[in-house]
């Protein structure tokens, strides 16, 4: 019963790291909906005006590139980058009008290897994408490289003692102390401001950091 039981829930953190296939799309409906506050509370809090180029990193169901459209208008630009290819699928057929028109590109970018020029956006946000990232270093000074100067980057994690409670991220997840994370965006050069949200069911960090 065990080993069935550590499939399952190895299965589900797999599907929340990369979704895939016919069980992806469930899972896509459900990081829609599970993380819509805390996407939200980044959306907010990285200021995002209208005009400004932005981007969701890691952007999983699209709730993210729903609201950063709204808010950057039909003078802005909307970069997202995902390493699943089936949600960059979805991704293109659900938004295929604002790709038409240019206004949202999609791609395929790993947060440590992002297919941007340094500098290139005015804000970006990137939410629950950490616990997946081997080298957070690296993943820190590649999300400042592409920000400009004075832009907005902001990092959204789940708490981490209420995430360790959760059954399946025993398998595959690194939870990372909050102050190792700011300490890391910190030593990609970036000022740091720390917010939380306390919505239910997991608490969320939202480090909002801007490159220097």
């Amino acid at each position: 019963m065990s080993g069935i039981r550590d499939r399952l829930l190895s299965t589900i953190a797999g599907q929340l790291g990369n979704p895939h296939g016919t069980l992806g799309k469930g899972v896509a409906f459900m990081l829609n909906r599970g993380n819509k506050r805390a996407i939200a509370g980044a959306v907010d809090a990285a200021g995002v005006g209208a005009g400004a180029t932005a981007a969701d990193i890691g952007f999983g169901g699209g709730a993210g590139l729903s609201m950063l459209l709204e808010r950057v208008g039909a003078n802005g630009t909307v970069h997202g980058f995902e390493i699943s290819p089936d949600m960059l699928t979805r991704a293109r057929a659900k938004f295929a009008d604002e790709i038409a028109t240019g206004r949202l590109r999609l791609a395929d970018g790993p947060i440590t290897g992002l297919p941007l020029a340094d500098d290139a956006l005015d804000a970006a946000i990137t939410v629950n994408t950490l616990y997946f990232v081997p080298d957070l270093a690296a993943a820190c000074q590649e999300l400042a490289r592409v920000v400009r100067p004075g832009g907005s980057l902001v990092v959204g994690i789940g708490d981490p003692d209420a995430m360790a409670k959760l059954p399946f991220t025993a398998y595959g997840f690194t939870l990372r102390p909050v102050a190792e994370v700011i300490a890391a965006l910190e030593g990609a050069g970036c000022a740091v401001d720390h917010k939380q949200l306390p919505n239910p069911p997991i608490p969320h960090h939202l480090l909002v950091a801007r490159p220097a």
